[in-house]
């Protein structure tokens, strides 16, 4: 496996020389945040449970001239998690930027019918954002950044959904407490929250909600752009062009911040 070659950063290009670690990298938000972070001069290693996924997106990478690596892991894995991580760190060379993106979504109650998937949900989505951050911090550079991807749903609830909301609230409170925690090493730490975005998990949370009302899909999706003060759903580079400046130099002095990036569906 290639070592990172140093690289200087410049105006177009501020990741330059920089190796960054997203999880949940083979599709979806997660591939947006590769890409833009490669094309913002970035290494970049893609972790995740399907290797087909992975390698599709490293290839991707690779044909933008994006220095590029898979690292098979599953968050939820506590000491499998470690060796990934470590796995990406040998593989780039180094580690400056973590990109919390993995997790999963769809329903379940508590008070409502529904299926039982409160452990399935909590573990993707908030003891993998704990896992994995913990695996990495002995190899983070100082100065360097870690981004953790919460959503909407992290600052208002939805009928049906208690284990999600309870996940992605938890992603903001442990952004904060690690942001005071790793403001000693000058290492920032914020979430962004993204509303509606185009990806497959999206596409089956809308037919959830057309099958739910007996709507057809279509009809769902515009109630649910309905509710967007925009009228749009979002596509996963435009939650990668965020997490890209999180990641910048420009961005040194913000930290402990959760960023609402849902075409004005949350607007604090």
């Amino acid at each position: 496996m290639m070592a990172k070659k140093a690289r200087k950063a410049t105006k177009a290009r501020p990741l330059a020389g920089r190796c960054c670690l997203v999880t949940g990298g083979g599709s979806g938000i997660g591939a947006g945040i590769a890409r833009c972070l490669g094309d913002a001069g970035a290494t970049v290693a893609v972790l995740g449970r399907r290797r087909a996924k992975l390698s599709a997106t490293v290839k991707d990478l690779q044909q933008r001239k994006v220095p590029a690596f898979a690292v098979v892991g599953d968050v939820t894995d506590e000491a499998g998690i470690r060796r990934a991580v470590a796995r990406a760190h040998k593989a780039m060379g180094g580690l400056d930027v973590l990109v919390n993106n993995a997790g999963i979504g769809g329903p379940n109650a508590c008070a409502l019918p529904g299926p039982d998937r409160w452990h399935e949900v909590v573990r993707a989505n908030l003891d993998g954002v704990y896992y994995t951050s913990r695996a990495a911090l002995p190899f983070l550079s100082d100065g360097g950044r870690v981004v953790n991807i919460s959503s909407v749903l992290g600052r208002f609830g939805v009928p049906g959904y208690t284990a999600y909301c309870a996940s992605k609230h938890g992603v903001i409170g442990f952004t904060k407490a690690l942001a005071l925690e790793l403001a000693p090493r000058r290492i920032t730490v914020n979430a962004i929250c993204p509303g509606w975005v185009d990806t497959d998990m999206a596409t089956a949370g809308l037919q959830a909600m057309a099958d739910g009302l007996s709507l057809s899909f279509d009809e769902a999706k515009a109630q649910a752009m309905a509710a967007v003060p925009l009228g749009r759903i979002l596509e996963p580079d435009e939650i990668g062009a965020l997490a890209t400046w999180l990641a910048s130099p420009v961005a040194s002095g913000m930290t402990g911040q959760a960023i609402s990036h849902c075409g004005g569906q949350v607007m604090w």
